[in-house]
């Protein structure tokens, strides 16, 4: 499996998600399930509305019904203050210093850029539905988010706001993810070596160009280490290119009734 998480990570990293005044009980489940998808279990609500285990909070939080959301605490805005490191999302920014409480902004993968280099206990805060957060707010935070979006409408609602921005954080938060691990299914070296010595081998084959053939077998080089392919995939190319230059150098041995010998051949050299 993958990991994400920075190799420092553990250090005094710790984060919190803050809702403040949430208007309806299946925006805090929400919240809660991303919550879970991202390793973030602490959240912290101001003024919620009542959370009824067999309400909408509960059903839409999926498995964070078993200890993000039951273990939610109620809280101010200003305990938040004092305890954390404070992010606030907004999707309205002023536009230059004159105007300097929505400004300047960072977007959510530059709030991840600046917490790489420090270590702190850090609040992510998410205002009402209808409102956000209000001018008076987030003057108390120490810094604004903003989620780049269309100008025609780049307001987005409380669950993908919180859902995007825990994204961009799971460097922090997700040591292991579901997907494989992809860096440790690379072909060896050795083994793309001799596709690109089997490319050569076609080049030969077809009697290319000799004032080409470096510039291509440059190409190919690049391409392949663009690509990074696995121990596989570099298997089935070996045994195309091979297959192609002794089909051009004796095309009789690959002629049979039904035409397709020389396909089973390939397929059979990209067997593991």
């Amino acid at each position: 499996m993958s990991g994400d998480r920075d190799a420092d990570a553990d250090g005094g990293r710790e984060f919190a998600v803050v809702v403040v005044e949430p208007e309806t009980p299946g925006n805090v489940g929400t919240i809660a399930r991303a919550m879970k998808n991202f390793g973030i279990y602490d959240l912290r609500l101001v003024n919620p509305p009542p959370l009824d285990p067999d309400g909408e909070a509960y059903g839409f939080a999926g498995h964070a019904r078993e200890d993000v959301l039951p273990n939610a605490t109620e809280t101010t805005l200003e305990e938040v203050v004092e305890e954390f490191h404070t992010v606030g999302t907004t999707a309205v920014s002023h536009e230059d210093s004159t105007r300097h409480i929505r400004y300047p902004f960072k977007t959510p993968v530059e709030v991840a850029d600046s917490l790489a280099s420090v270590e702190t206990k850090t609040a992510l805060v998410f205002g009402r539905e209808g409102t956000g957060l209000d001018n008076e707010e987030l003057a108390m935070l120490d810094e604004v988010c903003c989620i780049p979006a269309d100008d025609r409408y780049p307001v987005l609602n409380l669950g993908q706001a919180a859902t995007i921005l825990m994204y961009e954080l799971r460097r922090f938060t997700v040591e292991e993810t579901q997907l494989p691990d992809v860096e440790r299914e690379r072909a060896s070296e050795a083994e793309i070596e001799v596709v690109y010595r089997f490319f050569d081998e076609l080049l030969d084959a077809v009697d290319y160009r000799e004032h080409k053939r470096t510039k291509t077998s440059r190409m190919m080089r690049r391409l392949l280490g663009r690509a990074h392919p696995t121990e596989r995939e570099a298997a089935t190319l070996t045994g195309v290119f091979r297959r192609a230059a002794e089909a051009v150098r004796d095309p009789d041995r690959f002629r049979d009734d039904d035409g397709d010998r020389g396909d089973r051949d390939a397929d059979r050299d990209a067997e593991p």
